[in-house]
């Protein structure tokens, strides 16, 4: 009997990897697919002459979809079927004040992994075999929040369904961490700033990271390693405050041609 059930079983969870890196990867198509049209429909041009490059991150952000889905999948079987994780699904469970605890605990701790290991990734030898793959996108679009080489994308895919292990969280919780985790990796690459001046030069804009921030680290490299927030680039004096945002080369040489012409700079040149 037992060796009956076993073909059974493994195929309900290559079956839940397989519809968990579906739903990753259709999540990412969907996001970075709005943002890319809204980009676009913003800045006219913009993405004008970027066809490789975004092919190339199409190409490693469903690869990335892949390997972030299959070990969600297993757990998440796993979850269903056997009560794994510290997952809950009833609101009285735990003091309703646990949720915005519990989500701030994976935000930081999410945060404070994706640090040390995207600053372990800028050691030369990493960087040139696994890290460069991300810092190919010159400048980074909507489409590279998930263009990653292999090996990195298995530092990333493994540390929630880690953290569902050791910290209890509220199914609707764990919902909004991948929400805001899927819009930082968006709007941090896309080119331009979603959030208003006054937040990110205000009080909040010193603790928390937008795309800002970001864009000096595709610029510059060695510095704003964060994903959410500014404590650990702070705490270890890696924070080069905020960035301007880099044109494309196209639109940098088409800017210059007008500017030697006399004429004005065309709408898909403008910055924020």
């Amino acid at each position: 009997m037992k060796s009956a059930m076993l073909p059974d079983t493994l195929l309900a969870i290559i079956l839940s990897a397989l519809a968990m890196s579906a739903i990753v990867a259709v999540r990412y198509l969907v996001t970075s697919g709005l943002f890319a049209a809204w980009t676009a429909r913003r800045f006219p041009g913009r993405l004008a002459g970027q066809g490789a490059q975004v092919r190339m991150e199409l190409f490693y952000s469903f690869l990335s979809a892949a390997i972030y889905g299959v070990p969600a999948g297993v757990i998440a079987w796993g979850w269903d079927q056997h009560g794994w994780t510290a997952i809950y699904t009833d609101p009285q469970a735990l003091p309703l004040w646990w949720m915005p605890v519990s989500l701030f605990l994976y935000l930081f701790l999410h945060d404070s992994w994706f640090y040390w290991t995207h600053r372990a990734m800028h050691w030369p030898p990493l960087f040139r075999k696994v890290h460069a793959v991300h810092h190919a996108s010159r400048p980074p679009t909507a489409w590279a929040a998930m263009s990653f080489h292999p090996w990195e994308a298995l530092t990333g895919a493994i540390v929630i369904p880690l953290l569902v292990f050791l910290i209890p969280i509220h199914v609707g919780v764990l919902g909004l961490v991948l929400a805001i985790m899927t819009l930082m990796g968006v709007t941090n690459h896309m080119g331009w700033e979603l959030f208003p001046r006054r937040l990110v030069r205000g009080p909040l804009g010193r603790h928390v990271i937008t795309a800002s921030h970001h864009e000096l680290h595709h610029q510059k490299y060695r510095c704003n390693y964060g994903l959410y927030f500014r404590f650990w680039d702070r705490l270890c004096a890696t924070d080069a405050g905020l960035g301007e945002f880099q044109l494309p080369r196209h639109a940098r040489r088409d800017r210059a041609a007008r500017a030697r012409r006399g004429e004005p700079a065309a709408a898909g040149s403008a910055r924020r």
